[in-house]
């Protein structure tokens, strides 16, 4: 019994894979979104501290895993059965190819899709280039797609000179930009932001000492984001 219902699994798998659309060129949709958002400079690699950050904060198995995270899977069919935890469970790859394939839309089918497609597309790209793509078309509010514009406009710097306390900031935008809005919602963004950090301390990036210091430093944020600009 377990031996068929293992056989049906997987071949329900391989035909929703074979079935779902390819992901073709990943990169040109991103600089397509981009025109459409109006960002001029994607930006290069992702800096260090912004990648450690989004990874500890979105999807701590990203390196490891296929494009989705079965744990995350499991929790989000137990909150959905339920009604208790968190019910987080896209990765960053999903997250990736809502963006980019399925039109930001929910629902079983776009699921479903999202899935598959995360999948192919860990078979084609490099982990870096997954986290470029992602950061070069995130939304991080006040009309800031991409890393590159939203650390720009929100402390005139460019992305590698961001310090932990920025990176850390702007890691915490993008599960709700709005919500956590650091300019509209301060206390919130604050309380965003700590939990970037002690999840950065969870999984051993930095010290307790370290998110101490970054939650205590100063942000540069701009009053006036839609003014500021950078280069580099």
């Amino acid at each position: 019994m377990t031996c068929c219902l293992l056989v049906l699994v997987v071949g329900a798998a391989a035909a929703l894979y074979l079935l779902s659309p390819p992901v073709g060129d990943a990169g040109q949709r991103v600089r397509a979104l981009d025109r459409r958002h109006g960002v001029a400079q994607a930006g290069g690699p992702v800096p260090r501290r912004f990648a450690e950050a989004i990874v500890a904060s979105e999807d701590s198995r990203f390196y490891s895993e296929p494009g989705v995270d079965p744990i995350g899977i499991l929790r989000a069919a137990w909150f959905g059965l339920t009604g208790s935890g968190d019910g987080g469970g896209s990765t960053i790859s999903q997250q990736l190819v809502k963006g980019l394939y399925t039109g930001g839309r929910s629902g079983l089918r776009q699921d479903v899709e999202q899935v598959t497609l995360a999948v192919k597309l860990n078979l084609h790209y490099s982990k870096a280039q997954i986290l470029r793509m992602y950061a070069a078309s995130v939304y991080f509010g006040h009309g800031f797609y991409g890393l590159h514009r939203a650390s720009c406009g929100y402390f005139g710097v460019s992305p590698r000179a961001l310090s932990l306390a920025q990176a850390s900031m702007l890691a915490g935008l993008v599960q709700a930009p709005s919500a956590y809005d650091p300019l509209a919602h301060p206390r919130l963004a604050r309380e965003r932001q700590h939990y970037v950090l002690d999840r950065l301390v969870a999984t051993g990036r930095i010290s307790a000492a370290h998110a101490r210091r970054a939650l205590r430093a100063p942000l540069g944020l701009n009053a006036s984001p839609a003014a500021r600009a950078c280069s580099g």
